[in-house]
């Protein structure tokens, strides 16, 4: 088998095992903090639950762009081994945490040490043929779609079986063996040129983002994230709304969640390989509209049924969004300079992680959930457009730098002559 091959059916698995074994322990969050550490007030559970589960995300955002710029000085093997060996020993100790503050600030460590999913993209990309890029980023997608679908699933059961302190063990024993499978079966063949002078963060960072495609990209990335998300907190709500049949609330509203990701799981190669042939750009336009077009009857659905096949729809569509996205910073990304673009890209794409529900939440208190899905359609086309407007005029901008380049050198010639 080919290298690249190999090396992407590996990190599939391991993707797969890392966001299972990660979403494991979102289900019972709250639990833990009543049971284990005796936070039985309701609203000190759901602050303390809420700033535990957002603090890995801030210290994510933080510390992306330089974990990604460091693997483009040391390699981008190191940096998946480094964050699933860093995530096993901070998940491991979690389970040992008897307050909420030690769990708050092992939640923040291990945002500071994560970044094994936008490692192991970045290792990808750079070890891939160009012409099958698109193709191995759709089936990383899937891989850690079908973990994140399974995980809060397993970790439900696992829940009812062992108590909770011991799912956060077998959680740190998953993302170990991840890891050790990673050290001894994925080779990296592109590795970082050595270089006698290195420029540093700073200097790095304004290269990328004058980089003129990059900021447009980022910015996209952050707007798909955050659109997506600003309804989802409020998607049980509305389930119960809509009436959940036979009144199982819970199944359906979790139902909801998983249709759109299985969905998207079986998308994601196939429009990463109709990315490789016709364009990752044309493959994330068409998405955003697609996206935004099954966003629309959202708002007009009266059953659960029908939320269902829309959210079916919706996730075929996601399904051609960040592997996209990826493919495209890849191929924008100055040489060698790969991962500290991924890492400004996984930061963006954090902040909408964050905001997104955020913000969803409160505008929902004022046009309702049904409002907040036509705004996120509208939002989603606005970026599509300028996604393409942006992309229009970068390579403009290209074009007439060559096209100026070319008449300097002519110029120069007929001098000389």
């Amino acid at each position: 088998m080919e290298i690249w091959r190999r090396n992407l059916y590996i990190l599939m698995a391991s993707q797969f095992l890392v966001m299972g074994a990660m979403s494991m322990i979102i289900p019972f969050l709250p639990l833990y903090l009543k049971d284990e550490m005796g936070v039985t007030d309701p609203e000190k559970t759901q602050l303390w639950a809420g700033l535990i589960f957002g603090i890995n995300f801030l210290s994510a955002f933080v510390m992306a762009p330089i974990w990604g710029s460091l693997a483009d000085k040391v390699g981008r093997k190191i940096m998946v081994l480094r964050s699933g060996f860093g995530m096993t020993i901070v998940i491991f100790l979690m389970g040992l945490a008897t307050s909420p503050l030690q769990l708050l600030i092992l939640r923040l460590l291990n945002g500071t040490v994560s970044g094994f999913i936008p490692a192991s993209i970045s290792l990808v990309a750079t070890n891939t043929p160009k012409e099958r890029t698109g193709y191995a980023l759709g089936m990383l997608q899937s891989g850690a779609v079908s973990g994140s679908i399974m995980g809060p699933f397993i970790g439900g059961i696992m829940a009812e079986v062992v108590d909770y302190r011991t799912i956060f063990s077998l959680t740190a024993l998953m993302i170990g063996l991840a890891t050790l499978v990673v050290t001894f079966a994925v080779k990296e063949v592109s590795k970082p040129e050595p270089a006698q002078e290195r420029a540093g963060f700073l200097a790095e960072g304004s290269h990328i983002f004058h980089r003129k495609p990059l900021p447009i990209l980022f910015s996209v990335g952050f707007m798909l994230q955050f659109a997506m998300l600003a309804p989802m907190p409020q998607m049980s709500l509305f389930v119960d709304q809509l009436g959940a049949p036979g009144g199982y609330l819970a199944f359906f509203a979790g139902l909801v969640t998983a249709v759109t990701g299985s969905a998207n799981m079986l998308a994601s190669p196939r429009l990463g390989r109709l990315g490789d042939q016709f364009g990752s750009d044309r493959v994330l336009f068409f998405a955003m509209l697609g996206a935004a077009v099954s966003f629309v009857p959202h708002a007009m659905v009266t059953s659960v049924w029908q939320l269902l096949v829309l959210r079916f729809l919706l996730g075929l569509c996601m399904g051609g969004l960040l592997p996209s996205l990826h493919s495209l910073i890849r191929k924008n990304a100055p040489r060698g300079k790969e991962s500290t673009a991924y890492g400004y890209s996984t930061s963006a794409v954090f902040l909408g992680h964050m905001l997104g529900p955020i913000t969803g939440g409160f505008l929902a208190g004022w046009i309702g959930i049904r409002g907040l899905f036509l705004l996120t359609a509208g939002l989603l086309v606005a970026g599509a457009f300028w996604l393409r407007s942006g992309l229009r005029r970068s390579a403009a901008s290209e074009s007439r730098r060559a096209s100026s380049g070319s008449r300097h050198v002519s110029r120069r010639v007929v001098n000389s002559s």
